[in-house]
C-alpha cells in the first residue's frame, strides 16, 4: 500500500514574540488541513514532537478534544523525520487511512544546552565542553577536511548558498544574502566553522496530512507519495556527536545506514534524484552528508560546491529552501520543513526557488543527536 501527503502547512521560522511554539504548530495544522480540503475531526490519529514547547499531544487544546489517539515522539534534531516515520508506518499497516504529523519548537536563544546524564553519559563530558555541539561539529569537519582536501573557501560557499536560497523563501528565518569573504571573515566559533556557517536553534512549526495512496486524489489533484521513509540509529564504531570515545576501528554511520536502506526501499538510486534536502547543522554537515547519503564520493564535495552544481539550477540542488542554516532549527519542526519544501518542489509551487526541468524525486535527510538519521524519498 502507498502512502501519501496530501496536505502541507508551515509557521514561519524564526523568533515569533508573542505566539507560543504550540500556537505555532497548531497555526501549521490549520494550514495542512486547509491544503488538504478536511477538518480536525477527520484526522483518525497524529505523531508529533518538540523539545523545547511543550507535549507536541497538547494539540489537542488547540484543534479539538476529538479522542483521537496522539502520539509524542523525540530523537533529537531528527525527530520530525521520526515522527513521519511513524505516521508512515501507521497508515502502513492498515491500521489508519488519514492522519496528521506535527513538529513545532520555541529554543531559548543562544546554543542548545544538552544535560549530559540525560544520554547517559557522566558530568564530565560537560564539564569539558563537548556538549557544546559546535565543538564536536568542528572536529569532525577539521579530519574530514584534511582527509579529503576540502577548503575553507567550500565551507562558507555551502553557507552564502543558504543564504541566497533564504532570501526568496518566506519562511526562511535569515534571508539576507551573504558573499563568501562575509561569511568567512565573521567570528570564529569553533575553527575552522564561524559565525555564519552555523544554524541557530529557533521557532517554528510543519504540519503534515498523510492518507492511505488509494485515496489520495480525494484530497489533492498533487499527491506526493512516500516511496521510503528509514531510521537508523548509530552501530558500534561510528563516529558521532556526544560519543564519549572513538573505537579504533570506525564503521559506517548511521546516515549511510538510513541512506542505504532508502534507496533499496524505493527502489531507485542517488541519480535519480532530483532535488535534495540534507541535514545542515552547519556548513561542514552539508558536506559530509553529501557523500553519506551516496550523491557523491568523498572529496568530490570541492570540485562540485566551487562550481556551483549544489545550487537551484545545478546538477545536485541541495537545500532549495536554505536549510538549517537560512531557516534555523526548531528541532521538532526541521525534519518536516525539509518535506514541506520537497513537496513544494514536486508539486511545481516553490516559485523562483522552484527546480528547473519538473523534478519527480526527492530526497529528505535528517541527523540527531546522539546518532539517529531518518531518510525519506518522495515522489511527485
Amino acid at each position: 500500500m502507498d502512502v501519501a501527503i496530501v496536505g502541507i502547512g508551515i509557521h514561519p521560522f524564526g523568533r515569533t514574540p508573542g505566539r507560543s511554539g504550540l500556537q505555532q504548530g497548531a497555526y501549521a495544522a490549520r494550514q495542512a488541513l486547509k491544503d488538504a480540503g478536511v477538518e480536525w475531526k477527520d484526522m483518525q490519529f497524529g505523531f508529533g514532537g518538540s523539545a523545547s514547547a511543550g507535549s507536541a499531544d497538547a494539540l489537542v487544546n488547540e484543534l479539538g478534544l476529538t479522542g483521537m489517539p496522539f502520539m509524542n515522539v523525540a530523537n533529537g534534531c531528527a525527530t520530525g523525520g521520526s515522527a513521519l516515520i511513524s505516521a508512515y508506518n501507521a497508515i502502513k499497516s492498515g491500521a489508519y487511512d488519514i492522519g496528521m504529523v506535527a513538529g513545532f519548537d520555541k529554543h531559548d536563544r543562544g546554543a542548545f544546552n544538552a544535560d549530559p546524564t540525560q544520554l547517559g553519559l557522566g558530568a564530565w563530558y560537560g564539564e569539558t565542553g563537548l556538549m557544546l555541539t559546535t565543538q564536536f561539529f568542528a572536529m569532525k569537519i577539521q579530519r574530514y577536511m584534511h582527509r579529503y582536501g576540502i577548503s575553507t573557501s567550500t565551507l562558507a560557499k555551502v553557507a552564502e548558498k543558504a543564504y541566497r536560497n533564504g532570501v526568496d523563501n518566506p519562511n526562511a528565518w535569515r534571508r539576507e544574502a551573504l558573499s563568501e569573504a562575509e561569511i568567512a571573515n565573521s567570528l570564529m566559533i569553533s575553527n575552522p566553522l564561524t559565525k555564519f556557517m552555523f544554524c541557530s536553534p529557533g521557532e517554528g512549526g510543519v504540519a503534515l496530512i498523510l492518507c492511505r495512496g488509494d485515496r489520495a486524489r480525494e484530497f489533492t489533484s498533487k499527491p506526493i507519495y512516500l516511496k521510503s521513509a528509514v531510521m537508523r540509529s548509530r552501530r558500534y564504531g561510528s563516529f558521532e556527536v556526544f560519543a564519549p570515545s572513538q573505537a579504533l576501528e570506525e564503521v559506517a554511520g548511521p546516515t549511510i545506514d538510513a541512506s542505504r536502506a532508502a534507496f533499496e526501499m524505493a527502489g531507485v538510486g542517488p541519480r535519480d534524484i532530483d532535488v535534495i534536502q540534507l541535514q545542515d547543522t552547519e556548513s561542514g554537515a552539508e558536506i559530509m552528508h553529501m557523500a553519506e547519503n551516496g550523491f557523491c564520493e568523498h572529496g568530490e564535495q570541492e570540485q562540485l560546491i566551487q562550481a556551483g552544481e549544489t545550487g537551484i539550477g545545478g546538477k545536485l540542488p541541495i537545500n532549495t529552501d536554505g536549510g538549517c542554516i537560512a531557516s534555523g532549527e526548531p528541532i521538532g519542526a526541521t525534519g518536516l520543513r525539509q518535506v514541506y519544501e520537497t513537496c513544494l518542489q514536486l508539486r511545481g509551487d516553490a516559485g523562483v526557488r522552484q527546480v528547473p526541468g519538473k523534478p519527480r524525486l526527492g530526497y529528505t535527510h535528517v541527523y540527531g543527536a546522539p546518532g539517529v538519521s531518518a531518510v525519506t524519498i518522495l515522489q511527485g
